[in-house]
């Protein structure tokens, strides 16, 4: 059985020189409220300079029965990353930038991390930055009001991830007009119009998606193969409006659906409707195997746990994905009151595969309640977002920046690779 995994070519040197400078960053609780990064050099230096070569470079690596094969894949994803972060070598600050960043909410520490990439690489060129962002990822007109507000400041560039990426494309395009440089972090837009989004900084969320479809299957598959009924496989989604979300569930969906299909099993995909009509190759009827994809109304840890308990509670259900830290604590939630969740699927467990990091994830991969998890490295995206935006504002044309995912499970949490990017 081929699997994939992500892992990390990060230098250890590069990972403590990054974590001892995040480490007095400071975190917003209020929506509203806009932070400014603390240094006082950073907003002073502007002559700082950084050199993010080959020894940072994030990629994602294949592995399979065939050494030469992951070897291979890994040199490659390795290279593409390296030519995109290359073009910030000896990057300055022509002038003490400020930056306006708008994250999605304050509700995920996944954004303190991103918070604190920021403030390394604002320390390091001598720029600021001001973090804003709304209540809860649902917010979705109150993200759009900060980046309209943002405009009118008429700032040297603007970092975004956005809520929903048909939303601001309005504010975009005011952005290309008055040619405002745009880095989205994050999540994509994929129709942003033309001129206003200078780079893009995300994980490559299909691939993400598709190794916690592999992983879990491996924990599945001789239930599925020797199962006497139909079986349920569930996803839940804390959206189907941010193009990382999407990216992702489809990700795993798609995955799914191959490595079920390539067993000799027939699979079909139910539930929230942009995911039925986007998965790729499903079968229809009666099937051997049924995706459920559930997407709460709002982006709450508490309707995500009310989609996965639904989920949980059938008796057919033998594995089910969180595909954000809001999902996936969600899905612990859920489980709170059902405890089914476990590691043994032919005992009866039902497998959980959780996405980002956290200390409730953390702490139920480490018990065994998850089977694992895929986490992001938000700290590199906030670092390179704030390259990115220096680099744009002295003018420089950009490439967009891939950052990996990693899998990580019980027995690898505490690796040198893994542990830096599992933020509580």
């Amino acid at each position: 059985m081929k699997r994939r995994v992500v892992a990390t070519l990060m230098s250890a040197a590069m990972v403590a020189t990054l974590l001892a400078g995040c480490g007095s960053g400071s975190t917003s609780t209020s929506a509203s409220k806009s932070e400014s990064s603390s240094s006082s050099a950073a907003s002073t230096s502007s002559s700082a300079a950084a050199s993010t070569s080959s020894s940072s470079t994030e990629a994602v690596a294949s592995t399979s029965g065939s050494e030469t094969a992951a070897s291979t894949s890994s040199s490659s994803a390795a290279e593409s990353t390296d030519d995109a972060t290359k073009q910030f070598d000896g990057l300055k600050a022509n002038e003490a930038y400020n930056f306006p960043m708008l994250v999605k909410s304050f509700q995920s520490t996944y954004w303190d991390a991103a918070q604190q990439g920021m403030k390394k690489a604002a320390d390091e060129l001598g720029v600021t930055y001001d973090c804003q962002g709304p209540n809860s990822e649902s917010d979705i007109a109150d993200q759009v009001n900060m980046l309209n507000s943002a405009i009118s400041s008429k700032p040297v560039g603007i970092g975004l991830a956005a809520c929903d990426t048909t939303s601001v494309l309005d504010a975009l395009k005011t952005c290309a007009s008055d040619g405002i440089p745009v880095v989205a972090f994050d999540t994509g837009v994929a129709d942003a119009p033309d001129g206003s989004i200078v780079c893009t900084v995300a994980t490559d969320n299909g691939q993400a998606g598709s190794v916690a479809a592999d992983n879990m299957y491996d924990a599945i598959k001789d239930e599925i193969k020797n199962a006497d009924g139909q079986v349920r496989i569930g996803e839940v989604n804390q959206d189907a409006t941010a193009l990382n979300i999407q990216q992702r569930g489809l990700g795993f969906i798609n995955e799914m659906i191959k490595l079920i299909q390539a067993d000799g099993k027939t699979v079909s995909v139910e539930g929230n409707e942009f995911y039925v009509n986007n998965a790729e190759g499903a079968d229809t009827g009666d099937t051997d195997v049924v995706i459920e994809v559930a997407v709460p109304a709002q982006t709450t840890v508490e309707l995500c746990s009310t989609e996965a308990q639904t989920i949980l509670s059938k008796e057919d259900t033998i594995a089910i994905f969180g595909s954000n830290q809001t999902a996936a604590e969600g899905v612990l939630a859920a489980d709170a009151n059902l405890s089914v969740l476990g590691s043994d699927v032919s005992n009866g467990d039902v497998i959980g595969v959780g996405f980002d990091a956290g200390s409730t994830i953390k702490a139920a991969v480490q018990s065994g309640q998850l089977y694992g998890a895929v986490t992001q490295s938000p700290l590199m995206m906030g670092y390179y977002a704030i390259y990115a935006l220096t680099a744009a504002a002295n003018g420089q044309e950009l490439q967009d920046v891939p950052t990996a995912g990693y899998w990580y499970n019980a027995d690898n949490i505490d690796d040198p690779e893994i542990a830096p990017n599992l933020y509580d």
